[in-house]
């Protein structure tokens, strides 16, 4: 499956992605077909599909699903696979020079930025048609600045605090509900020698996960996306706030968090060496399930922190795909759009992925295992999803200020002031008021 959130090209991912951002077409990755042409009406047969599923597993994966819609509709599927990393990093040159009739992409801040610069097609029309497969939550993800829709959801994996139920029954640890219960468990933990927060920010990314927790249990949905649009100040007393309370659990990290990558961190957890880690089930479930112990994996929603907010939102990426502007037949377009969104053509994806679960709120549970269970419940059940920092953000932001800054902070957690107005002041060349 797409797994660059999960592997070592993530930073250079989303560098490379800013510099497309700038908008100046860079050769390199071709469309099939003529890109001149407008948008089809009855459907010729033939649609083609850009897809980012470039490793084998997600790539034989997509293939069936493609089988079932050419079986199902009679309509041919040209499929234009590229490297996961290469495709994020010519995506404007990708549209700009004529995408396919329909492509792979994410939901959030990277879905809203092109759709802003109409290179996605709006299928607000289709989406009336789609709706009763998703949560609003899920359309919210899928809608632009405009209120209009261009993205249809195919899969997600939440990020949550993850645990070994079987180590919180040996110790007699309870879930914690609040972020007090939560510094009460992990100085428990420590007393135990178990070091309570397994953390790998040798990556880069891993960390950004914990902030958006903190900053949306702290402040709310709307002020977190806000600030991740540049419309919040980052040296406003609500980013202070944030850090403040981040500060509290610093104490109880594994230590050297910035020469550990995530997978060790997991592994940790595995072995029971450390207690609870913030991450998304696709990662730690990836090494629970190579470990044989899947079943032993669990997760609770990040404590409440403000009980203005509760435990409303939570973060769920979410990958999918879009339609061309003017897709060369519409018509079969919307008939491949339609079929990914069902949750026949999303399950038969995830037959080769028991960490993830579909997009639809259709899909049928009693063919998940029990972690993929509890993550259906819990995104459905969420008022408000978020996609990661870095697909909500300004990727340049986020590879150049974001990943620098928490580094910083997890060195330095005692200069939060200094932290906040050099995050504020290096913002200013990403965000215009």
């Amino acid at each position: 499956m797409n797994r660059i959130d999960a592997t070592i090209g993530r930073r250079t991912a989303i560098k490379g992605l800013f510099a497309t951002m700038g908008l100046a077409a860079v050769p390199g990755l071709g469309a099939c077909g003529d890109s001149g042409s407008s948008g089809g009406g009855g459907g010729t047969g033939t649609v083609s599909l850009g897809s980012n599923y470039s490793d084998a597993v997600p790539k034989s994966a997509l293939e069936e699903v493609l089988k079932a819609f050419t079986q199902a509709q009679g309509i041919k599927v040209n499929t234009n696979t590229k490297d996961h990393e290469a495709f994020q990093q010519q995506i404007n040159s990708y549209l700009q020079s004529g995408a396919d009739d329909v492509w792979s992409w994410f939901a959030g801040f990277r879905l809203r930025f092109f759709a802003q610069k109409q290179l996605v097609g709006d299928i607000s029309e289709l989406w009336k048609t789609l709706e009763g497969n998703y949560t609003p939550a899920q359309k919210e993800a899928s809608t632009g600045n405009d209120g209009k829709q261009y993205f249809v959801p195919f899969y997600s994996y939440p990020w949550a605090v993850f645990y070994r139920p079987s180590v919180f029954q040996q110790k007699g640890y309870a879930v914690p509900k609040t972020f007090d219960e939560l510094i009460a468990l992990a100085t428990k933990m420590k007393g135990d020698n178990i070091a309570p927060m397994a953390a790998g920010q040798k990556n880069g990314w891993p960390q950004l996960g914990t902030f958006d927790q903190i900053n949306f249990r702290t402040n709310g949905y709307q002020f977190h996306v806000d600030l991740m649009a540049g419309k919040e100040d980052w040296a406003g007393q609500k980013v202070r706030d944030t850090f403040d309370n981040w500060k509290r659990l610093m104490e109880f990290y594994q230590p050297n968090s910035l020469g550990r990558d995530w997978q060790e961190a997991a592994q940790s957890v595995l072995k029971g060496e450390a207690g609870m880690m913030v991450v998304g089930s696709q990662q730690i479930g990836q090494q629970f399930s190579a470990g044989g112990k899947l079943d032993d994996l669990d997760f609770f929603a990040f404590p409440e922190i403000n009980p203005a907010h509760g435990q409303d939102t939570i973060e769920a990426p979410i990958d999918g795909f879009c339609q061309a502007v003017k897709p060369r037949s519409k018509a079969d377009a919307d008939k491949l759009l339609t079929y990914f969104s069902t949750a026949q053509a999303q399950q038969t994806y995830l037959k080769s992925d028991p960490t993830s679960i579909a997009a639809s709120s259709k899909a049928d549970s009693a063919a998940y295992n029990k972690l993929q269970q509890k993550c259906v419940k819990f995104v459905n059940e969420a008022k408000h999803i978020t996609q990661f920092l870095d697909r909500d953000t300004d990727p340049g932001f986020a590879s150049e200020v974001a990943i620098n800054s928490v580094n910083d902070f997890i060195k330095n957690p005692g200069d939060v002031d200094g932290l906040v107005k050099k995050i504020a002041s290096q913002a200013k060349q990403y965000f215009q008021k």
